[in-house]
């Protein structure tokens, strides 16, 4: 494995600071190209077994919600939730917020163009509220392997076309 393609967990060194999960990879195409699969949510069942469109004709739009499900693990049961699209920084940055009460996820994806048709992409997960103490020894290891998982499967798609 190469360094670009870990995963890399940041622990909170202070009581104030949110467990954040991390993803990050380096994909051989060009920026532009890996934005728009990424945006392309209503194609995401070809490459995307962590995150699945449950509303395609809803586009990312800052301040609007679109309706997504979770698979941490392959073969259990999808978590649907319907996060509200925060910042949509073309070729850039696409984040969403999902709240519960006592808990807030908010996903970043983020690309950097590196230049000679090459992208990094981080995929970076903050969690936050009352639950997240109960809820992370639950779903921290199963969460780490599905932005991982995502990383490495759009580098695949990205990268075939």
């Amino acid at each position: 494995m190469r360094k670009s393609d870990s995963l890399i967990i940041k622990n909170p060194p202070q009581p104030a600071e949110m467990p954040t999960l991390y993803a990050k990879t380096e994909i051989n195409a060009p920026r532009s190209h890996v934005w728009q699969v990424l945006m392309d949510k209503h194609q995401w069942f070809h490459w995307n077994t962590f995150f699945y469109d449950l509303s395609p004709d809803r586009p990312f739009r800052q301040g609007k919600t679109v309706r997504l499900s979770i698979k941490r693990v392959m073969g259990e049961e999808e978590t649907q939730i319907e996060p509200l699209v925060t910042l949509v920084q073309p070729l850039v940055c696409l984040s969403l917020r999902y709240t519960a009460p006592g808990f807030r996820s908010e996903h970043w994806f983020e690309l950097q163009d590196l230049g000679s048709d090459r992208t990094q992409y981080l995929h970076r997960e903050t969690l936050s509220g009352a639950l997240t103490t109960l809820l992370l020894p639950f779903i921290r290891r199963d969460e780490q392997h599905g932005l991982r998982r995502m990383a490495q499967e759009l580098k695949r798609y990205a990268e075939r076309g």
